[in-house]
């Protein structure tokens, strides 16, 4: 350690600080005899110019021609020794930038960490001053300005930390900057994850090959089929019923009653235009559409509504609901805030008020499946799959009190893409409400398959979904990036891709079930041996 500098480590000793820098006497005179020359001049001058007012006045148009040299000399003095006066002794003009001190060793405070622009030594000499603590992990990256290097170095303090190795953990040919302050810190590697595609699935007249990240066996497989089913039978239909993230602040009033004032203020749609002009300012595509209070007491939460674009828009949202709340407190300077989200939005939990009202994208997918492809590709019959849809889904689900589950494995679907196309993997908790209906029809000859999805979080800019892999997963689609015509659009496209590959999941899944099929696709798809002593099989 003896080539990283004593700066790294704890202050022990204080030097004293050096003295102040003089100010270079770079003028013609001495500073104060220039001072009070500039005070002589000033007063002169302003005392010659005072009584020749009205007579400047008088010339027409105030010509230069008609005043005398005097006058103008008097003038150019009064101009210049005012200048010099207001700038502080001319000082800011006259002078140069005086040299910064460097800072004293001792602040004052007992820091733990003082760490030099950049790290020198080599990796071995890093890697001893991370374990020791005299070099703080999280900082690597911007004292070594090298992501890579970084990530390298805390790979290994941590292997000699543990004493256990992550050789298995792959580190190269990754591209770390891209998620430097954006997606994940403190990185020491990635994780693998297969990628199949599922397709094509005749959606709304055009066909999409469906990528999904998973490591189950078998669901690639069984959502291939659903697609083949939904193409051959002439394609599925998508509907977007709403379009709005959420955001709901807590806030505090001291009486219930007060809580009640700003709930009622803001149901007034007077009220809400001047609030959705604050909202809306904060960005180029978020859209205020609606404010809906929930009263707990003199506990106030605010349900923000909100268009985002093509964006999945929690920070967007975020962001705007903070102006609002600066906005509101001018008029109610009693109103605490205690979280910008108090739950109500809800986020990432399963919740009524979402399975109702929506959140993110809302849609509704549907196709109807000729009664040969029925038999033919999904190998079982009409009746039999609306009645286990019946028994299972519905009343199954109900028997189980599941909140927006009435569905037989939606979120696998879902899951799959969102980690393929870079969305947030832990918002397939809402994403994933479903329910799924089948009928027949044709007097009986065809099925009618539907999902209705209230909560499809998505985007296709921001977060995950600049990454190389993950924006290759949204090309693929045809919605990568931000749609320049019609701002919005790409993200509800892939929602409705989502919702149209959960309907082929729910139609193969449930295909399987009906005909006693479940248990063997699995054994043959989800149960290889390799790599597995039998013992452990």
């Amino acid at each position: 350690m003896a080539s990283l500098p004593a700066r790294t480590t704890r202050a022990r000793a204080c030097a004293p600080a050096p003295p102040p820098v003089a100010a270079p006497n770079v003028l013609p005179l001495p500073m104060k005899l220039l001072n009070i020359v500039a005070w002589v001049v000033f007063l002169l001058s302003a005392y010659h110019l005072w009584p020749s007012t009205e007579r400047l006045h008088s010339i027409p148009h105030f010509h230069l021609k008609g005043l005398s040299v005097l006058d103008l000399s008097v003038i150019l003095a009064f101009v210049s020794s005012l200048l010099y006066l207001f700038c502080f002794f001319g000082i800011p003009f006259l002078q140069p930038d005086l040299p910064v001190p460097p800072p004293s060793e001792c602040t004052g405070m007992d820091e733990k960490f003082i760490v030099p622009e950049v790290l020198p030594g080599s990796d071995e000499e890093i890697v001893k001053a991370v374990i020791s603590g005299e070099v703080p992990s999280h900082a690597l990256e911007k004292q070594l300005g090298n992501s890579r290097r970084a990530a390298s170095i805390r790979r290994e303090a941590i292997q000699r930390t543990i004493g256990r190795t992550l050789d298995g953990l792959p580190i190269n040919n990754f591209d770390y900057d891209s998620i430097l302050g954006r997606c994940c810190e403190l990185p020491v590697g990635y994780v693998q994850l297969p990628v199949g595609v599922a397709g094509p699935l005749l959606l709304d007249g055009l066909e999409y090959y469906v990528p999904m990240a998973t490591t189950e066996g078998c669901l690639v497989a069984s959502t291939n089929r659903g697609c083949k089913a939904i193409t051959e039978s002439g394609g599925a239909i998508s509907t977007i019923l709403r379009d709005g993230m959420t955001r709901a602040p807590a806030v505090r009033f001291e009486t219930a009653a007060r809580a009640a004032q700003l709930k009622f203020f803001l149901e007034q749609p007077e009220n809400l235009e001047t609030i959705a002009h604050i909202f809306n300012r904060s960005s180029r595509y978020a859209r205020l559409q609606v404010i809906k209070c929930g009263l707990a007491g003199r506990y106030l939460y605010l349900r923000f509504v909100c268009g985002t674009g093509d964006a999945m828009g929690m920070n967007m949202v975020s962001k705007g609901v903070q102006d609002v709340l600066e906005f509101l407190q001018d008029d109610f300077p009693d109103m605490e805030v205690i979280s910008i989200s108090g739950n109500y939005c809800a986020d990432k939990k399963p919740a009524a008020l979402n399975w109702i009202e929506g959140r993110g994208k809302s849609v509704v997918c549907e196709a109807t499946i000729k009664e040969e492809i029925v038999k033919k590709v999904l190998k079982t019959d009409v009746a039999s799959l609306v009645e286990l849809n019946v028994i299972k889904n519905l009343a199954g689900s109900a028997m189980a009190g599941a909140m927006g589950g009435f569905n037989a494995h939606a979120s696998n679907i879902v899951t799959a893409i969102f980690i393929a196309t870079g969305q947030d993997p832990a918002q397939n908790v809402e994403s994933s409400h479903c329910i799924t209906m089948m009928e027949a029809v044709n007097g009986g000859q065809n099925l009618h398959v539907s999902v209705t999805m209230p909560c499809i979080e998505v985007g296709t800019v921001g977060g995950g979904t600049h990454l190389a892999a993950q924006a290759a997963c949204l090309d693929l689609l045809g919605v990568k990036g931000a749609s320049v015509d019609s701002p919005g659009a790409n993200a509800r496209r892939l929602a409705t891709i989502v919702a149209g590959a959960v309907l082929a999941g729910e139609l193969s899944l449930m295909s399987a079930l009906a005909a006693g099929q479940l248990v063997k696709s699995h054994m043959k798809y989800n149960r290889s041996s390799k790599g597995i002593s039998p013992k452990d099989i």
